[in-house]
């Protein structure tokens, strides 16, 4: 096979490999896919996609696909706990507590306000075959599966890889500026010495699989996730549905989830884990089909350093989340929205190289954030299971008793009921942390500080309050053109580009922009938005609300749809204060 020289080699074809591939393809920037695996994930693993995420699909043209195949909003606006599920009693499966979650499907007015997209819901499985189909499209023949990365070296001008066809048994080197591992942290990292650090073994997991018609015991139709205390266990289980053409209680196919202890050899042992299977739903062996058994631990580690050189990696390979609250996929999309336009801007020439140190500045504190969010949401599920009382050891017996006191009518009972609800109201930290998930921002070298304080936010887990700071996502509006459609502003940002907004009588700003990228060659818009005047209206003021600066001001938007830099009025030299804030945003 012929050598390959390409600015670009990504390693790992998972949710962040592909994710890079197609955001670096819409902005003209060529890369080679490698991953070892044959083919897209056969483990259903990550399955909610936040707004965030969703307006990365946006990006790379994948979104309205996703949501044709996601979980209809009404079936995913509610969490809701169990005792049990099937069973010889009316007691099997009675709901003990129900949440609203992701802004009740995206229709609660926080969510709508936060973002033109909505949460999708949509597993790995069934996810990552359309991500590579879009890669596909995008970078024809770029996207190969089943070969390995063998070695790599680096140098001050690329890093050189090889690469063996697994199928073929051929090995071809490839020569690229930039490598990108997003390989879960097998191969690239380790070869470079980057290591992962933080807390491991919290739990042993074991996920099937299976094919079952649930629809008489699993009878809330609004309800994603179900978490279940099994009393004939002593253990916790979680169910959650994957469709593929049906979901809530019709679903086709559900993987369901038993939590053991870190100790607990039973874990390991697929006789034992079956057995478990079926006196946890209380099903027989003919009223399910199990298509895979998997086990993982529980853990919530963070990468020492996310580059090493020409060499920077991003998604599991960068960090690695417990499951609870849909934080892991959802990072590593996150990640590569970070990078790529940062990688393209080098490449392109229109940044120096010590942009890309600004990726780890960024993204490495907002993923320990997320990965101590996903830990503390497990421990909390933790403390609420541990309610329940009894355990493993316990009778069966035990277990019921102490489960009917969340219903009892003995006065005695009333304080255990509180707690326990009490308990489950923390849990909206996690169905509720639209701060965390939307909220974030950053402080590094790409982002201008204007010298105004942040906001302050009482709860910056549940709350996200928009504001056009620098550093801060850029605040949603709902705008409308010249011609009276309705245009989202996030949607006004373009792949690699970057937006200057200016307010209504900011002309001046917009004319210095482009004679800066006319001079440059710079990939940057301009706009003015006003409430009567403008290139759009804000008819709802929204935009006037959050953009902190006059009439006279503007604000530049990194492709990434954060805020780089804001001027609070006019300026003596526009020009020369703009020059100075692209130097410094792309490290020039």
């Amino acid at each position: 096979m012929n050598d390959i020289d390409v600015p670009v080699l990504i390693v790992g074809g998972g949710g962040a490999g592909l994710t890079a591939s197609m955001l670096l393809s819409r902005m003209g920037i060529e890369s080679l896919l490698v991953t070892a695996w044959p083919s897209t994930s056969v483990l259903p693993k990550a399955h909610v996609l936040n707004q965030r995420a969703m307006e990365v699909m946006r990006d790379a043209g994948v979104a309205d696909t996703i949501h044709a195949a996601s979980t209809p909003a009404e079936q995913m606006s509610h969490t809701a706990w169990y005792v049990g599920l099937a069973g010889d009693h009316e007691d099997y499966g009675r709901r003990v507590a129900r949440m609203e979650a992701w802004g009740a499907g995206g229709h609660s007015p926080e969510w709508l306000a936060a973002s033109p997209e909505r949460q999708a819901n949509l597993p790995q499985i069934r996810l990552e075959p359309l991500l590579r189909t879009r890669a596909e499209e995008l970078a024809p023949g770029k996207i190969r599966f089943h070969h390995e990365l063998n070695g790599l070296a680096q140098d001050d001008d690329g890093v050189t890889a090889i690469v063996a066809d697994r199928d073929t048994g051929e090995t071809y080197r490839v020569r690229a500026r930039y490598l990108l591992g997003c390989d879960g942290g097998r191969t690239v990292g380790p070869a470079l010495g980057i290591v992962q650090e933080g807390v491991r073994d919290l739990a042993r997991v074991v996920s099937f699989h299976i094919s079952a018609d649930l629809s008489h015991w699993a009878l809330d139709p609004e309800v994603l996730i179900r978490w279940l205390w099994l009393p004939g266990l002593g253990i916790p289980g979680v169910l959650v549905p994957m469709g593929p053409k049906h979901w809530g209680p019709e679903s086709e196919e559900w993987v369901f989830h038993l939590n053991y202890g870190p100790d607990d050899g039973r874990a390991l042992d697929d006789e034992s884990v079956l057995a478990d299977l079926r006196t946890g739903l209380g099903l027989s062996e003919g009223d399910l089909t199990v298509h895979m058994i998997s086990r993982w631990t529980l853990e919530g580690v963070v990468a020492d350093r996310y580059r090493a050189g020409r060499v920077l990696v991003a998604g599991d390979a960068a960090h690695r989340h417990p499951p609870t609250g849909g934080l892991g996929l959802t990072s590593a999309m996150h990640d590569v929205q970070n990078l790529t336009w940062k990688l393209a801007a080098v490449l392109n020439g229109h940044a120096g190289d010590a942009l890309l140190d600004t990726y780890e500045a960024e993204r490495r504190p907002a993923d320990a954030t997320n990965v101590q969010r996903s830990l503390e949401n497990a421990m909390n599920h933790i403390a609420i299971n541990a309610l329940f009382g009894g355990g493993p050891e316990a009778s069966e017996e035990r277990n019921w008793r102490q489960a009917r006191r969340l219903w009892s009518e003995d006065p005695a009972d009333a304080d255990f009921r509180r707690t326990f609800l009490a308990a489950v109201a923390a849990q909206s930290m996690e169905f509720n942390e639209l701060g965390v998930e939307f909220g974030y921002t950053y402080d590094s070298a790409a982002v201008v500080p204007d010298g105004t304080p942040a906001p302050e936010n009482p709860d910056p887990v549940r709350i996200y309050q928009p504001a056009a700071r620098p550093g801060h996502p850029l605040p949603h509006a709902w705008l409308e053109d010249p011609d009276g459609h309705r245009v989202a502003l996030a949607r006004l940002v373009r792949p690699g580009r970057l937006l200057l907004i200016a307010g209504e009588d900011g002309r001046a700003w917009c004319e210095a922009a482009e004679k800066i990228a006319a001079e440059s060659g710079l990939p940057l818009d301009v706009m003015r938005i006003g409430h009567l005047d403008g290139d759009y209206r804000d008819l709802r003021s929204t935009w006037t609300a959050a953009r902190g600066h006059t009439a006279q001001g503007a604000v530049l938007v990194r492709p990434d749809r954060f805020i780089g830099w804001r001027a609070h009025g006019a300026a003596t030299d526009p020009v020369a204060e703009l020059t100075t804030a692209l130097n410094c945003l792309l490290a020039r």
